[in-house]
């Protein structure tokens, strides 16, 4: 969990800083609103492709070598972007960036998932989510103290310097036996449970052997159009899209909407910075709740909960009362980015096809996004904050409609008993 979490703290730090980096580089001319939507929309072409790729590369070669080489990917192109030159030669290793930092949330979850016991599956892929989360306040803490008096560019320095400290680290990290098992290698896969097994001995019993799966999935990519799997993939598609658009087509904005409301960049880094607190806290709430209230109850709750704060916050005025109800509206926000990203997604597919599966649902979520920031910029235009959240708040409807329609409850369920019904062939 600690190596994995801190990759993926890295590469939340690697997305949200965006958030700060892009509010300094408009105050000092070197980018303007519309390289700004660029940077954000190339971010989301790299993370469409990276999550697509890496969906095929990591049911093909394994959960080890992907993430690997994506932390590699972002890390060293995060160092290469504190050296760009122009904007342009910035947004181009964006992309690059943008390619690790997709595949990194696709194999980081699935692999985790594929690790860890039924009955407290959410709360430690919550846990997980909590350190990719921790990376907005951390980058806006980061940012207050170090652009007004250094720059942006050291940002990228700290991101890609962490990654590939824990590159380093993490060659240590065992493949998945789920996976060794399913592509045959089944005595390697025997290794990595017996060296488990005679761990957990020490302190605990280890329980009797599962019984195998009744059904032998297909590793074809028709099988996810099979009856069974092809809801869970618009479940997937759908809330993913919903969820991206949230983060990306709000939170990373914040410092920008501010300084164009007329605020100075240090009040706007704050502004953001007590705001983004509500971000860790909602996602320790989708880990401690996801195992106990369910899934589904869970994702339903918050979309309701984020409607209703949303819907007030484009009329407040007092800065005060403004960062209060901002901070309030992450909380549910970040309960949906757990429960989706982390936790709910990649329980809905078998070892075959998960990150096959997973990859695409992402790859929708993170395509519908490209054409998030020109929407935001002509909302906000047009209407200020309250025609963003208003966008925003109809998306959310589409999401409780799509997950109590389609939607599965995978709690305290094995990954081998969600889908009894899959077909064999495909």
């Amino acid at each position: 969990m600690w190596l994995i979490g801190i990759g993926m703290f890295f590469d939340g730090f690697d997305i949200y800083v965006a958030a700060t980096v892009l509010g300094a580089t408009l105050k000092s001319g070197f980018s303007t609103m519309h390289q700004n939507a660029e940077f954000i929309s190339v971010t989301f072409v790299g993370m469409m492709l990276g999550a697509f790729l890496t969906g095929f590369l990591g049911d093909r070669y394994g959960r080890r070598f992907t993430y690997q080489a994506n932390l590699a990917i972002f890390g060293l192109a995060s160092i290469a972007a504190a050296f760009a030159p122009s904007m342009l030669i910035l947004i181009l290793l964006r992309f690059v960036m943008g390619v690790g930092l997709g595949a990194e949330n696709v194999v980081g979850y699935a692999t985790m998932t594929e690790f860890v016991p039924p009955q407290t599956r959410g709360k430690w892929l919550g846990w997980i989510s909590v350190f990719v989360v921790s990376g907005s306040p951390v980058t806006a803490l980061l940012g207050r103290l170090i652009i007004p008096h250094f720059g942006w560019r050291i940002m990228f320095i700290l991101g890609g310097l962490g990654a590939m400290v824990v590159w380093y680290l993490r060659k240590a990290l065992p493949e998945s036996p789920r996976w060794l098992e399913s592509v045959g290698r089944t005595e390697e896969a025997d290794a990595i449970l017996r060296a488990v097994e005679l761990e957990t001995s020490l302190h605990h019993t280890p329980p009797p052997p599962a019984a195998a799966p009744p059904v032998a999935h297909s590793r074809g990519l028709s099988s996810l159009l099979s009856p069974v799997l092809l809801p869970r993939m618009i479940v997937g598609a759908t809330t993913l899209i919903v969820v991206n658009t949230l983060v990306f087509g709000f939170v990373t904005w914040l410092p920008t909407f501010f300084v164009q409301q007329g605020r100075s960049i240090v009040s706007s880094l704050g502004y953001s910075l007590v705001i983004s607190l509500g971000a860790p806290l909602g996602s320790a709430l989708g880990a401690l709740t996801a195992d106990s209230w369910g899934r589904k109850p869970s994702i339903i709750g918050a979309s309701v909960l984020s409607i209703a704060i949303g819907a007030v916050y484009p009329f407040i005025k007092d800065p005060t009362t403004l960062q209060v109800v901002g901070f309030l509206l992450m909380i549910p926000i970040y309960v949906l980015v757990t429960l989706l990203f982390a936790v709910y997604i990649p329980e809905l597919f078998p070892t075959e096809v998960r990150m096959r599966a997973s990859g695409i649902c992402n790859t929708f979520g993170r395509g519908a996004t490209i054409l998030t920031p020109f929407i935001v910029v002509s909302l906000f235009r047009s209407y200020g904050v309250g025609g963003v959240v208003g966008f925003l708040i109809g998306l959310l409807f589409v999401q409780i409609f799509v997950v109590l329609l389609f939607g599965v409850e995978p709690r305290k369920r094995r990954l081998e008993e969600i889908e009894p019904g899959v077909p064999a062939s495909g």
